[in-house]
């Protein structure tokens, strides 16, 4: 019986020798883990410069969509302003020859857009051979009237200024301050007025001058006579 003991003991010491191994195997690693702290001081240095860039990235990431966000209000702003202008309400004039020949061509060749100035819509019913264009957030329009009278201050001393082959004749009162002034195509036989602001420059009569070129035939001026 002793003898078994001591074999039964022996053999309980060589088994666990292997344990023992193992234990010793798996430790080694971690001799080789020793430069783990080089490796944390790496990453620390890292975070430290990500830190201290990190305002600048936050700022540029804040001001792109700020900027993106600013653009598509102002956008929907200005289109909003243009849908919601309100049509033109234009007096009557009397325009005799509204319903003439040269009246009838001359409106549909007259341009959609002078410059920044769109075509706008009149308050019905509206003056008949009347168009105007306003700019997108109203404002003071430019209009086109043909088939009037021939203006009473037209005579044949009054000063003509010939644009793109139409001779114009200029009305403004001086005393009134009004900031727009109109202006006579007189060399057609029908008269066209031509009303315009002082800051939509030239380019209203220029444009216009096409149209009436294009589209009425020149005839010889008729100018009233110079008053007593």
């Amino acid at each position: 019986m002793s003898n078994d003991t001591r074999g039964n003991e022996a053999d309980h010491s060589d088994a666990a020798l292997p344990e023992q191994a193992t234990d010793a195997t798996d430790a080694e690693p971690t001799g080789d883990a020793q430069p783990e702290p080089a490796n944390t001081a790496d990453a620390a240095s890292d975070e430290d410069y990500g830190m201290r860039r990190s305002p600048a990235l936050i700022a540029t990431a804040v001001a792109l969509p700020v900027a993106l966000v600013v653009g598509l209000i102002v956008m929907g702003v200005l289109a909003n302003r243009h849908h919601s202008r309100d049509p033109l309400a234009l007096g009557a004039v009397p325009a005799p020859a509204a319903a003439g020949p040269e009246c009838t061509a001359l409106l549909p060749a007259l341009p959609d857009k002078i410059g920044d100035y769109t075509t706008a819509e009149l308050v019905q019913p509206a003056p008949p051979a009347t168009h105007a264009w306003q700019l997108p957030d109203g404002g003071d329009p430019i209009v086109v009237r043909c088939g009037l009278d021939r203006p009473l201050e037209f005579t044949k001393s009054s000063p003509l200024q010939v644009v793109n082959g139409v001779n114009w004749f200029e009305l403004r009162d001086q005393t009134s301050g009004v900031t727009s002034g109109t202006w006579w195509a007189v060399d057609r036989g029908t008269y066209v007025a031509l009303t315009t602001p002082d800051n939509a420059g030239a380019t209203p009569l220029q444009e216009v001058s096409e149209a009436i070129k294009k589209a009425m035939p020149e005839k010889p001026l008729d100018p009233n006579p110079i008053p007593n």
